[in-house]
């Protein structure tokens, strides 16, 4: 990367990090800082489940402990057992932490319109403008992609959700190949898309010829349709096809994904004719390594 991309990643930091009272230990003259703040904020917005909690925030466990036992000494909030699981814990804001929850819902909502403001109304809409695009962007660095086993229990959940939006998009229904899982467990390469831990998309590469290779199952959940999570699934999956000394990658769609046929033709995909037996596929595309 870039020295000047990298120093401007830094020095919007630390804009933010000073504008929002990161560095604060009284943020918005509350007593307490930000990162309690921002907890006591998710518990009054109803994310109770604990565990589940610590993993939103990314908190590591020594630290979440310590900003809930602060909470709870100032009687902020309590834990309780979940009704469905005595042994799970969930968190909920006492009287008190209501009383705090919506004074900073308030000093948050005036602090944002007193930056806004500040601003012209270009201004304002060029900034929440950014600001959306900056929220998107950093939402998609948080995705990762990885080699997965196509018989672990996430491969099978992003093939299920796969077949499902088949079945529901093509004017036939769709009907997955019952030998295929056979297929995809022998000489493939799959992929699986994360956002916080869980699959969000996939995509496999199997070897067609000697040196041919194909690619199948690339789909992304509509939540994250839009952040690039496809093109770096297809970015993946071809280098793996050029580490494996495949001259040519091929691909198969339906005529009603047309998504998926722009952003073949769109990384360099030309249409070829029919080249196997797919009783779904409409429309055949090669592209050259």
């Amino acid at each position: 990367m870039e020295r000047e991309a990298i120093d401007q990643v830094r020095r919007f930091n630390r804009l933010v990090s000073q504008r929002i009272g990161a560095l604060d230990d009284d943020f918005l003259a509350r007593g307490r800082p930000l990162s309690e703040a921002r907890l006591l904020h998710e518990i009054g917005s109803g994310h109770s489940n604990l565990s589940e909690l610590r993993e939103q925030l990314g908190l590591d466990s020594g630290y979440f402990a310590r900003l809930l036992r602060s909470l709870e000494s100032q009687e902020l909030v309590e834990t309780r057992a979940a009704p469905q699981d005595a042994r799970a814990r969930t968190l909920h804001l006492t009287a008190r932490g209501e009383e705090e929850f919506a004074a900073y819902e308030g000093l948050s909502d005036a602090a944002a319109d007193n930056l806004l403001q500040s601003l012209s109304e270009t201004q304002q809409n060029r900034l929440t403008t950014a600001m959306a695009e900056v929220e998107r962007l950093l939402r998609a660095a948080k995705i990762s992609i990885a080699l997965e086993d196509p018989r672990s229990a996430d491969a099978a959940f992003c093939l299920g959700e796969y077949y499902a939006e088949l079945d529901r998009r093509f004017d036939s229904g769709f009907v997955p190949d019952p030998d295929a899982p056979e297929e995809e467990y022998r000489q493939t390469t799959f992929l699986v898309a994360r956002l916080k831990n869980n699959p969000v998309g996939c995509g496999m590469l199997r070897p067609l010829d000697h040196d041919i290779g194909e690619i199948k199952r690339v789909w992304t959940a509509a939540s994250v349709r839009g952040l690039g999570v496809a093109s770096r699934i297809m970015d993946r999956l071809e280098s793996a096809a050029r580490d494996q000394g495949c001259k040519r990658v091929r691909l198969d769609t339906n005529g009603t994904l047309k998504e998926a046929q722009a952003m073949y033709r769109k990384r360099g995909y030309r249409e070829i004719p029919r080249y196997n037996d797919n009783p779904f596929a409409q429309h055949w595309f090669e592209k050259t390594l």
